[in-house]
């Protein structure tokens, strides 16, 4: 994908009072900007959509900041599940055939298993492959090229919030081109977004809520070897950084006009999912 930032970026940077103009590099190896409340991020986003106009901007929540371990200065990585390390190193062209491999059988078994169903848009998921690997990721099935996101600052935060020890969350900002439709290509920028709420059915509720989106490569990556378009270091969805903020969780939400999502709104259990049960048989089939 192309790196952002051929215009100016305006970013929230280290410890700057007001948004400045910043390379994505710089913001890449930044420590992150401390925001104190819900209502402050909320802000600070508004000015930076208000001066970043040529991008639309989406969100992403973490409870931890992932960074290269081989370079001197860290950079905060943001790599699709199918390409994250094994371990601690690099995975290995052997690592990646089977990590393609197992998501080929999973976009097998989804079509039958959807097919069956004789769910809403079925002919839409069997002409689009990005459209299965959406679902698979976005329900934890297997490895993909793609990353979730949402289109809510509020929905983020939440996630990056639900974590195990509460001690710090990142809310990561990134620029992404104009969208239109249930998936927006742009050769120029090498993205596809995935609009999750127009590649699944009604009844799979827990896409809405989430206001969920993907970002993947274009063209697509559908194999990864020596002949591979793509260089591995290429593809990292820190190349389209805008912003990186920081915040410690039991203090951020202290005002009851703001409160975060819950688990349970996030992931309603209370309703039936028709590809929740799907996706359940098709993760159990591949362990």
């Amino acid at each position: 994908m192309e790196l952002i930032g051929n215009q100016k970026i305006w970013s929230y940077f280290e410890d700057q009072d007001a948004a400045v103009s910043a390379s994505n590099q710089a913001i890449r190896t930044g420590k992150g900007h401390l925001v104190t409340t819900y209502f402050e991020l909320a802000k600070k986003v508004a000015e930076l959509q208000f001066r970043n106009r040529e991008h639309v901007l989406v969100f992403r929540g973490q409870s931890q900041d992932y960074t290269t371990r081989t370079s001197k200065i860290p950079r905060t990585l943001m790599k699709a599940t199918i390409f994250r390390l094994e371990g601690l190193r690099i995975p290995t062209k052997a690592m990646l055939e089977n990590r393609f491999e197992r998501l080929r059988q999973a976009e097998h078994d989804l079509l039958k298993r959807y097919t069956a169903e004789s769910l809403e848009g079925s002919d839409q998921l069997k002409r689009q492959r990005i459209l299965r690997w959406a679902i698979l990721q976005h329900y934890e099935v297997c490895a993909t090229p793609l990353l979730d996101v949402s289109h809510s600052l509020r929905i983020a935060a939440s996630f990056a919030s639900h974590n195990d020890n509460g001690n710090e969350g990142f809310l990561y900002v990134f620029g992404i081109p104009n969208l239109s439709g249930a998936v927006t290509a742009s050769s120029e920028a090498g993205l596809q977004i995935i609009r999750l709420a127009s590649a699944c059915p009604p009844d799979a509720i827990r896409p809405h809520i989430q206001e969920g989106f993907l970002l993947g490569e274009y063209p697509e990556v559908s194999d990864f070897g020596k002949d591979s378009a793509y260089q591995y270091q290429e593809m990292d969805f820190g190349r389209r950084l805008v912003a990186k903020f920081r915040f410690h969780p039991k203090t951020f939400w202290q005002n009851e006009n703001y409160p975060p999502a819950s688990k349970d709104a996030l992931y309603p259990a209370k309703h039936r999912d028709p590809l929740l049960q799907i996706t359940n048989h098709i993760r159990s089939s591949l362990n």
